[in-house]
């Protein structure tokens, strides 16, 4: 788990394609110190595993290699990638850390991409407070998105400003545009976007209700599961089995 709050920008050092996968390796000091093989690493909102041996690890070149499966590239934005692209780094949360942001997984669910900047305010000295970003958003999310929700852009924890069916804002202050890759991000440059997991979750909890047979789960409406016993001298008395009224 992640709390999409970033920890570095981070550069992609080179990127080896196998197959249909590839392996990319990236630059990252903050993120490298103390980093161990399989550990979790955010890259732009993609939980990737590292993958290096301790020995190279410990050599201290603040470099971490990490493999990207054919599914992962074909669902987020990291294809895009190339050597010398900037991308947001953060290593998974430690139990009983502060939670900055929200519960974030690393599981990109779409990607979506950027539509318009809209500079606000400035300062007494010309510098920008704040920047409305819009973004694309596909069909296959947008019912996860309310005004002041959580969102996940590229791996950045934000609050959703407006919603629409296609489309949603966020507003960002100038500490988010200096630090992470959204600064400098381009109109028309892709992102991933990972929606709040807990309104996934009680989308799935409203379905079960009409879904009597899914496995594993019930449903509240339907009688006791004491009208499924043909004979209720088929019952035992004090749980013991073999034992009926």
């Amino acid at each position: 788990m992640f709390t999409g709050i970033i920890e570095e920008l981070g550069e992609v050092v080179s990127i080896e394609e196998i197959g249909d996968s590839s392996r990319i390796r990236l630059r990252g000091p903050v993120v490298c110190t103390g980093a161990r093989h399989g550990d979790s690493i955010a890259v732009n909102g993609v939980c990737l595993t590292v993958v290096d041996s301790p020995a190279e690890l410990a050599a201290g070149t603040g470099e971490f290699s990490a493999d990207v499966m054919a599914e992962t590239l074909h669902r987020s934005s990291l294809g895009e990638l190339k050597p010398g692209s900037r991308v947001n780094l953060e290593r998974a949360m430690a139990l009983g850390a502060r939670l900055g942001g929200h519960l974030v997984q690393g599981h990109v669910d779409a990607t979506g991409r950027l539509l318009s900047r809209e500079p606000g305010e400035r300062d007494a000295a010309g510098e920008l407070r704040w920047e409305v970003l819009r973004f694309s958003l596909p069909d296959t999310v947008s019912r996860y998105l309310v005004e002041k929700g959580s969102i996940t852009v590229d791996g950045v924890s934000l609050t959703v400003v407006e919603a629409a069916r296609d489309s949603f804002t966020v507003s960002l202050i100038p500490t988010t545009l200096a630090l992470t890759t959204l600064g400098a991000k381009s109109v028309g440059e892709g992102v991933n976007l990972e929606v709040d997991v807990l309104a996934k979750y009680v989308e799935r909890l409203l379905e079960s209700r009409t879904l009597p047979n899914l496995p594993g789960l019930s449903d509240p409406s339907s009688p006791s599961s004491l009208s499924n016993v043909s004979d209720p001298s088929d019952l035992p008395v004090d749980g013991t089995p073999g034992e009926s009224k």
